[in-house]
């Protein structure tokens, strides 16, 4: 059975870091620090700190409930509805996770532009995955749309300086959009700085669930080129692969915590297929007869939203 409440979601199938548990920093709304042409969240204005949040001891009680039911996860992942390292108690947070959550790994999933302010508590990490989608500011400005504060070559040597004092697994992505940051000139310069970065892995990767605005993916064949000019480091293209043979335990969902489960991530139909357990799949397409979900092709590929 799955356990599912405002702040703890899944498991989720990652398709770079296994089964996955997820904690929700900011249930309640959406807050980042950026407006990403490719979110696949609403759009919104950027902020630079959270309004609402729940509390460390909200979040530990959610968790060790969980952790009960679901045995077998691979990563134990903060995210949020926006950007988790604008969380004001991430790096205690972090601490007492790590002292519950046994063999289970921890990860960030980050947009990177607070490792300077949260350095101490992502160094608690087992895995930081950060996102470096543009090496100049005429790209970050068009694609990640950050708040007008925040300056690419800052975010750029502070990933620079954490590299040099962390210890344990750093992910860099690169989530490449048609036509904006897949010029040779941009390719050029995200592959310099990942070479001074030396990251354990780096994810390339395009859009592939429905953006919060019209933009397009690149094709495999770029991520497939980009993958060999990127020479030195360990890349991981990154897409969906409905041939995937990982078998993975099915869960049990009630209709709601499906559809807090969709509010928060739409589903592929690789989701419903290895992460619902057959009881599971006749709510979720009752849902989708009552139109109380919406099917969405992104990137030739069909994802499940809320209608």
């Amino acid at each position: 059975m799955a356990y599912s409440s405002k702040i703890i979601f899944g498991p989720v199938l990652s398709r770079r870091f296994g089964l996955s548990l997820g904690i929700d920093l900011s249930p309640s709304n959406k807050q980042c620090n950026y407006d990403c042409l490719y979110c696949e969240l609403e759009s919104s204005k950027p902020i630079l700190q959270m309004d609402t949040y729940p509390s460390v001891d909200e979040v530990l009680g959610e968790l060790t409930k969980a952790l009960l039911i679901h045995k077998n996860i691979d990563v134990l992942t903060l995210t949020a509805n926006g950007e988790p390292s604008l969380y004001p108690h991430l790096e205690k947070l972090i601490s007492k996770i790590n002292k519950i959550k046994q063999n289970t790994k921890t990860l960030i999933l980050s947009n990177g532009s607070r490792v300077k302010e949260n350095i101490e508590a992502f160094k608690l990490f087992d895995i930081v995955k950060l996102s470096l989608d543009c090496a100049s500011q005429k790209c970050f400005k068009k694609l990640d749309r950050g708040h007008k504060s925040l300056e690419i070559e800052s975010i750029i040597s502070s990933m620079l300086k954490f590299k040099k004092v962390f210890k344990n697994e750093l992910v860099i992505e690169v989530l490449f959009v048609k036509n904006i940051n897949d010029k040779k000139d941009e390719v050029e310069k995200i592959y310099e700085i990942l070479q001074i970065l030396q990251p354990h892995r780096v994810d390339i990767s395009t859009i592939d669930r429905p953006p919060a605005y019209k933009v397009n993916p690149v094709s495999l064949e770029f991520l497939q080129d980009t993958a060999k000019y990127f020479k030195g480091l360990n890349i991981n293209i990154a897409y969906s692969n409905k041939n995937s043979k990982k078998e993975v335990k099915k869960d049990s969902f009630t209709k709601d915590e499906l559809l807090s489960l969709i509010k928060r991530r739409p589903l592929s139909e690789e989701d419903i297929t290895k992460l619902l357990d057959t009881p599971s799949q006749k709510i979720f397409y009752k849902l989708l007869k009552d139109k109380l979900i919406k099917e969405v092709l992104s990137s030739e590929l069909i994802f499940y939203k809320l209608s």
